[in-house]
């Protein structure tokens, strides 16, 4: 099962205290936005999840085992596309499957599905100069889909985005979601995000990080972003969480990015 199970988690940088006893269980293909203000250790939570962090105490454990170095059945997906500008389209797709020993022709051919599948059919040549924000998001998107992971990690993905293209990414992402189910954990300032694309929010609050509510997202799939926003369970939801997230100072920024102003 591709399930993650976060226990009795801290992580310290000497004397800086990142978060304290984080626990948290995330079903097989469950979907979990983590909303919270900058400094709470979101980031550093998914990364120590994708095995790429260390922890100071407690343990994470993926789908049955403790995870403490990158896994094959695991994808991160990271905020700033983080592209190689020297390859297209087709071959950053196929980047995360030539690093596993494909060869070149064989990592294209199993690529060419995910580039399909997130619109960018007829662009395998672009390089990602060429690509607009969202474009270059939707390659990032596929090259972490291309590895095949049964457990998707994205830090805040579209937060680099304008915002008619962020809700056309979180459309795309639903649809993509629904087709192909996969366990997701997705890092989010957005609390609009969240409720349109979870099963359920987890809220942290810092100084230091720690979890103070889980919050099931009471919306059937497959979602209509635009009917939901219009349903006053939305903005309850909303109010909610905003509640959560104001108990504690928050920069400008915060506050913009999280009522998405």
């Amino acid at each position: 099962m591709a399930n993650v199970d976060i226990k009795d988690l801290s992580k310290h940088f000497g004397s800086l205290g990142v978060f304290d006893d984080i626990n948290l269980h995330v079903d097989d293909n469950e979907f979990v936005s983590i909303l919270g203000p900058s400094g709470c250790g979101k980031t550093t939570l998914l990364r120590i999840v994708a095995g790429i962090e260390d922890t100071t105490a407690g343990s994470v454990i993926v789908a049955g085992e403790e995870s403490r170095k990158p896994r094959p059945d695991t994808a991160l997906v990271f905020q700033n596309f983080r592209l190689l500008p020297w390859r297209t389209v087709e071959d950053n797709v196929a980047y995360g499957l030539r690093l596993r020993g494909r060869s070149k022709a064989e990592a294209r051919s199993l690529a060419q599905p995910y580039v399909m599948m997130v619109g960018l059919a007829g662009r395998e040549k672009k390089y990602p100069y060429q690509l607009s924000g969202g474009m270059q998001q939707r390659v990032g998107l596929a090259r972490a889909l291309a590895v095949q992971p049964d457990i998707l990690l994205m830090d805040e993905p579209f937060g680099a985005l304008d915002a008619q293209t962020r809700e056309l990414m979180q459309d795309e992402l639903l649809r993509i979601w629904s087709a192909d189910r996969k366990t997701v954990m997705f890092v989010t300032h957005s609390i609009d995000e969240a409720i349109v694309l979870s099963d359920r929010v987890v809220v942290m609050q810092s100084d230091p990080g720690r979890i103070v509510e889980h919050i099931p997202v009471p919306f059937d799939r497959p979602r209509d972003a635009a009917a939901m926003r219009a349903d006053p369970r939305f903005t309850t939801l909303r109010a909610e969480m905003w509640a959560l997230l104001r108990q504690e100072p928050l920069s400008s920024d915060m506050t913009h990015r999280a009522t998405g102003e």
